[in-house]
């Protein structure tokens, strides 16, 4: 990856494996910006963003994305927030062919912007053809999730189990619905770190170590 020009750097993690936090600390240390599913969703609600909205806004304004991002005002190393709550990614929300659609030119449209990194949202597959991608994929181990969602989330280790099972299974449904591929099968990835034995900045000094 050459990160002297414009750069997109995909996360697609488990539950409790910490990508979240890994994602974020990893875009404060580039200086860009992080964008993950609170953040689509926000811009899709917040200014009803459809494929043709978009088409529409790109061929009114070439710096359409900087026009959006000035209005909300954020800047690099900011993870954008827009106030929307989506607990573990456990809503049990219906993802529609438009809805995908609409996410996708989104993500493009972040990525041939600016340099970022995007967690989540099938980024890995929808932008492969990116010419400055990596794609990188976080893991653990079960005993390590459930733990951290024991402690991150003060769950039971019943609930913290059932909230990992639901929310796999959701993910690699999504993924296979739109993308035709698993998010598990490794050859999506340029880099695959297990977080078992290593801490959020373990795991991004690694990545950073990968990029160059």
């Amino acid at each position: 990856m050459n990160r002297n020009e414009k750069f997109v750097i995909t996360i697609n993690r488990e539950l409790g494996s910490g990508g979240h936090t890994v994602g974020r600390k990893l875009a404060e240390k580039l200086g860009v910006r992080y964008y993950d599913k609170a953040v689509i969703k926000g811009l899709e609600e917040k200014y009803q963003l459809t494929v043709e909205e978009i088409e529409r806004l790109k061929g009114q304004r070439h710096d359409w994305w900087d026009s959006v991002c000035r209005f909300m005002q954020v800047g690099p190393g900011i993870d954008v927030d827009f106030g929307i709550q989506y607990k573990h990614d456990s809503t049990e929300e219906l993802t529609t062919e438009e809805v995908f659609a609409a996410e996708k030119e989104i993500l493009k449209g972040i990525a041939a912007e600016e340099s970022c990194v995007i967690a989540g949202r099938s980024g890995f597959y929808i932008l492969r053809d990116h010419p400055n991608h990596v794609s990188i994929f976080i893991q653990a181990s079960l005993p390590f999730r459930v733990e951290r969602l024991m402690h991150k989330q003060n769950m039971s280790e019943d609930e913290a189990r059932k909230t990992i099972e639901k929310v796999d299974k959701m993910r690699e449904t999504y993924v296979k619905a739109f993308t035709k591929t698993s998010r598990y099968d490794t050859r999506n990835y340029d880099l695959v770190i297990s977080a078992d034995g290593k801490s959020e900045d373990e795991i991004v000094k690694l990545i950073m170590d990968f990029i160059g």
